[in-house]
């Protein structure tokens, strides 16, 4: 069942690469805060690394103007998703976080069977806005398309 509207995060945990890799809990990534978090399906991948991940980098600003903290998740590990915001002069006020086992996409209901390309499981991309851990917001993407999850759709489109 996909997450939806309404519903909370579902309490799991992530991982970062801060002093070697630790684990992360949603709680703590969402509790208390306005969160935009946008899933890509990996690390280097085309899209990813062409339009997502650089659409959040350019527009953090206005987002952290409207009070809202962006985190990134991607199905790899901690030293990829790592190595990847080096590559692309990731700000340190957007967080990066390893879904290396895809727990988190797996209880969001949003995984993508990428094993006919040779991926294994991954997320489909999306963008979901919350509240304190409460989904407000939820755009997900058609196959093959970039558009709802896009920063700029999604700044567009958050309350005023």
């Amino acid at each position: 069942m996909t997450i939806a509207i309404g519903d909370n995060i579902p309490q799991t945990t992530f991982s970062a690469l801060k002093d070697g890799v630790q684990a992360v809990d949603t709680k703590d990534v969402f509790a208390g805060r306005k969160l935009v978090l946008f899933a890509v399906p990996g690390a280097f991948t085309p899209t990813c690394s062409a339009k997502h991940l650089p659409g959040y980098v350019e527009h953090l600003e206005a987002f952290k103007a409207r009070g809202i903290d962006v985190a990134c998740v991607a199905v790899n590990d901690a030293f990829v998703m790592d190595a990847w915001a080096k590559h692309q002069s990731v700000p340190e006020g957007l967080q990066m976080l390893a879904d290396g086992n895809g727990n988190l996409t797996k209880a969001l209901g949003l995984e993508l069977d990428a094993t006919a390309f040779g991926m294994g499981l991954r997320s489909k991309r999306f963008a979901l806005y919350a509240e304190d851990g409460v989904v407000k917001q939820l755009h997900v993407e058609a196959p093959g398309e970039f558009k709802v999850s896009a920063a700029e759709y999604v700044l567009e489109h958050l309350p005023k």
